[in-house]
């Protein structure tokens, strides 16, 4: 990841987030409670990154969901959190001989016939991997909101164009998908840089937790700050929140990954502006949410 360094102190960038007051939009939605986002889906309750999963999510009446995208050897885009399939699927049964399982060593049709589902319950025997387009239109046909995640991207050149192709193709790049319904996010800072780059229209999310004077840079290019819980602090969250973004806005924070009540009540005193979660309920029935995504 590479940074331009920016000539600014992290002491000078606290005094001025501490003190710079809220916007009215701002102090609203903090009244109202953070976006509560179905992390790879509703994972705690279904085999995640499935169909299922995000199904359940609106079952539980949660809007925002979250996935990852990988590409096969023959270049289709699947929705998996890991660089194998080892672990949530039964690759390692059908293809015996294919260790050590890479996503990017099979084809779409081959990671089509894994059962993705069995690992998590005997109910869910059958779930697929889908594809990234089986998945947009899913949460389309659901009226939800998505954080689509490039993982890996390293191991993928051209995969932010890729991605973007298949958003158009299913029109999630029209107004109406980028001015609230999308936001894509990433640990790398080059792959968050070309998606903005490729479309200044999308949200953007940088994954991780910057130094505070490094953000000018980041800002330049993306429009969430978005790190684990566990390094978060009033603080912190007050420092991204006195940046203005790439799209005229404030910098926003979403945390990850928040599954008990006094976690979720801890980082919502924060102010963060959404929660990642693989049980959506429990967050939104101890914190509230933002109207919005009612």
């Amino acid at each position: 990841m590479h940074v331009r360094t920016v000539a600014v102190t992290t002491t000078a960038l606290l005094g001025v987030a501490l003190l710079a007051p809220l916007s009215h939009a701002r102090a609203a939605q903090s009244d109202d409670g953070p976006s509560v986002v179905a992390h790879r889906g509703a994972s705690g309750y279904a085999p995640e990154n499935t169909l299922v999963a995000v199904d359940k999510a609106a079952e539980l009446g949660i809007r925002w969901v979250e996935n990852d995208v990988q590409r096969t050897r023959d270049g289709e885009l699947v929705v998996l959190h890991d660089d194998s399939l080892s672990r949530t699927t039964n690759v390692e049964e059908v293809f015996p001989d294919r260790s050590p399982w890479k996503v990017k060593d099979f084809t779409a049709a081959e990671i089509a016939r894994l059962d993705a589902g069995s690992w998590f319950g005997s109910r869910y025997a059958g779930a697929r991997v889908p594809t990234l387009k089986q998945y947009v239109d899913r949460v389309e046909h659901n009226h939800q909101k998505l954080l689509l995640e490039l993982k890996n991207p390293q191991l993928y050149p051209g995969i932010e164009q890729q991605t973007l192709k298949v958003l158009a193709n299913e029109g999630w790049l029209d107004r109406r998908h980028v001015a609230g319904r999308l936001v894509v996010q990433s640990f790398s800072a080059d792959s968050i840089r070309t998606v903005h780059e490729l479309k200044p229209a999308v949200k953007t999310g940088f994954l991780g937790t910057p130094p505070v004077s490094d953000l000018p840079a980041y800002a330049e290019f993306t429009d969430q700050i978005n790190p684990s819980h566990g390094s978060l602090s009033t603080g912190y969250v007050s420092s991204v929140h006195a940046f203005t973004g790439a799209h005229g806005r404030q910098l926003e924070v979403f945390t990850w990954t928040v599954d008990d009540v006094d976690t979720a009540r801890r980082v919502a005193g924060y102010d963060v502006d959404g929660i990642i979660t693989n049980k959506p309920d429990v967050v939104r029935d101890a914190v509230g949410e933002d109207p919005a995504d009612r």
